[in-house]
């Protein structure tokens, strides 16, 4: 039971189900409005997420911490439980980049295109999947 007041449980779900779940001495997440740490006992919490890294700290000092890409949605915390609810995320091991360099290229293409055009919709949209792939780009690559 001491455990528990030096640990929180983190839990990232997606539409396709439950990415990570594990226990932490803290989480850092970036907030549309900053980065935020929560450790143990913090007060409950829901916040909107930026498109960034969810890093959770290891219990062991001597391993690395965990980093999985996120793309948006929104942190809740309370009862030492925090639960992340993201449209997509993936873990450090997980992605693919090959895959995502091609998303960036694919991107960085749509947005000199939607410059082109001067479409506003299509170039905004086109900086939100540069966003995301340089998200994962940057994960995978720590």
């Amino acid at each position: 039971m001491a455990d528990n007041a030096k640990s929180l449980t983190v839990s990232i779900v997606t539409p396709d189900g439950q990415v990570y779940e594990n226990k932490t001495p803290m989480l850092i997440v970036r907030t549309i409005d900053g980065e935020l740490g929560i450790l143990p006992n913090h007060i409950p919490v829901i916040a909107s997420l930026a498109i960034d890294e969810v890093r959770i700290k290891q219990l062991e000092s001597n391993q690395e911490d965990d980093e999985i890409a996120v793309n948006g949605g929104f942190v809740e915390f309370s009862n030492n439980t925090a639960t992340i609810v993201a449209d997509s995320a993936e873990r450090q091991n997980d992605i693919d980049v090959a895959r995502a360099e091609n998303a960036r290229k694919r991107a960085e293409t749509r947005i000199q295109n939607a410059q082109q055009k001067h479409d506003d919709a299509e170039l905004a949209r086109a900086q939100v999947a540069l966003r995301r792939a340089m998200n994962r780009l940057n994960v995978a690559r720590h």
